[in-house]
């Protein structure tokens, strides 16, 4: 029987050997669920959701409904339990890839690839990103500070102003570059208005 904690490492290589350049975020807060995996690649992110073989349908659908809010793509992990019935419970926009324990490995098959989701809201994927990577986008493209004003405010500015082509990459150039070690002090200063 897999669980979800003999899935993740060999996965992040499975990932890292399709996907070449990415970021991992694990455990993301979004919407009223917790993405498993967000997974960064040059120009999109992706949520990823394992259902191991001990894990039930429980939340899938709240799940679908909230990864579907904040990535361009959506993956489940399933272990040998669900690989079955999985596909019956998932938008046809979901990639599905099954994870199957071979001796003392665990092996990924890629049963569908994803394909963008159309239920994606630009501002809840915003709200993956902090205020200071918000600021460093409204400066790469010259927009005002805003600095008196909501986050949601400066969101809806910049969704407004920025295609969303240049803003697809510069959201994974913000992720690809978030130091957790330093976000406090980055936020503090961001706060005290010096940067």
């Amino acid at each position: 029987m897999l669980y979800d904690k003999d899935i993740r490492d060999p996965l992040f290589d499975f990932l890292e050997e399709r996907y070449h350049k990415i970021r991992i975020i694990e455990e993301k807060q979004m919407g009223r669920s917790r993405a498993d995996i967000v997974m960064v690649t040059e120009d999109s992110v992706f949520g990823i959701e394992i259902k191991s073989d001990a894990d039930s349908y429980t939340r899938l659908n709240r799940q679908v409904k909230d990864y579907d809010r904040f990535f361009d793509y959506n993956y489940v992990v399933a272990g040998t339990r669900h690989a079955l019935h999985i596909e019956e419970k998932l938008p046809e926009w979901w990639g599905i890839i099954t994870a199957e324990e071979i001796g003392d490995q665990v092996d990924f098959y890629l049963l569908r690839s994803p394909v963008k989701n159309p239920k994606l809201v630009w501002r809840d994927k915003m709200k993956l990103l902090w205020r200071p990577e918000l600021a460093h986008i409204q400066q790469l493209n010259q927009l005002p500070k805003y600095k008196q004003k909501s986050k949601a405010f400066v969101i809806d500015k910049i969704i407004e102003r920025v295609p969303q082509a240049v803003l697809k990459t510069q959201i994974s150039d913000e992720l690809f570059e978030r130091d957790y070690h330093a976000i406090e002090d980055t936020i503090r200063l961001y706060k005290s208005r010096k940067i």
